[in-house]
Order: structure tokens, then C-alpha cells, then sequence
């Protein structure tokens, strides 16, 4: 059985996604992804393994491809994150204004709004910051049932 913690130790050096990322996007063998990549043969060899025994890599007719397991991961784990990178210092700068406890539910999603532009990233923040007061519209911090498993 494949663990979270075993996909995210085949992920979890900048190697390794360099490899599940030019996996994702082409089909090459072992001689073309070394040559890309510049790697030795011993950084390369335990890399691989990892990828193939948490099952987001398989090899065919000497080719490396993704599983439909890692295709899976690739789009819903590794991209956002990249997305999510690209926002790095204006989420930091959200999380120091809703520290603040001032912010309305509107000003809470205008803020949003107008510093990012990426839908996917705006309807994260906007659900999982939803955690408001009804009566009093001002931010109180997370409700005990939005911290249940499943409650994003």
C-alpha cells in the first residue's frame, strides 16, 4: 500500500521533481533524462527507484512515463504548488494583515481580489479563510469544525 509519506519522499528534493516534472511533460530513457539533467548515475539510479516504488513512474519499452497515479499527483499536487510559489510573498503579506483580526468579510475578499489574479488560489484562500462571525463580520479566527479532517 502507497503511503502519502512514501510520495512525498519520491518528491521530496529538488532532483527529484526535476525528474517527475521532465517525465510528466516528455517520454525519454535513462540516457536522455542523465543528459538533460546532468545528474551521475548515483543520483540518478535512487531517484528513479523512489518514483517507481511510490507508483507515480513507470518504465515502457525503455521509456519513462508517468502512471495515471502520477498524473494524478503531477496536476493536483505538484503544479499548484508551483502556482502557489509564484504568490509566495503576497500570501505572506495576506497572513500578516489577517493577523490583525480587523479585516470585514468584504475587505477579506477584495484584499484577495485585488492582489491575486489566479482563480484557483483566490477560491482557496476564500473558502478556507471563511471563518467569520456571522453576526459581527469582523475575522475571529478557524472554527473548530472547518479543522476536521475533509473540512477544507
Amino acid at each position: 500500500m502507497i503511503l502519502v509519506a512514501d510520495v512525498l519522499e519520491a518528491v521530496s528534493d529538488n532532483i527529484s521533481i526535476k525528474l517527475f516534472r521532465l517525465i510528466a511533460l516528455s517520454k525519454l530513457n535513462t540516457d536522455l533524462i542523465i543528459s538533460k539533467t546532468k545528474l551521475t548515475r548515483k543520483q540518478y539510479y535512487p531517484r528513479m527507484f523512489r518514483l517507481m516504488k511510490a507508483g507515480l513512474i513507470k518504465r515502457e519499452n525503455g521509456n519513462y512515463t508517468l502512471t495515471a497515479f502520477g498524473k494524478v499527483i503531477y496536476c493536483t499536487t505538484i503544479i499548484p504548488i508551483e502556482k502557489a510559489i509564484n504568490y509566495y510573498w503576497i500570501l505572506k503579506a495576506i497572513d500578516s494583515l489577517e493577523m490583525s483580526n480587523d479585516l470585514t468579510i468584504e475587505e477579506h475578499k477584495k484584499l484577495i481580489d485585488s492582489l491575486i489574479d489566479n482563480q484557483e488560489i483566490k477560491t482557496v484562500l476564500v473558502l478556507y479563510n471563511n471563518k467569520f462571525e456571522p453576526e459581527s463580520s469582523v475575522y475571529v479566527g478557524r472554527q473548530q469544525s472547518q479543522l476536521t479532517p475533509g473540512g477544507y
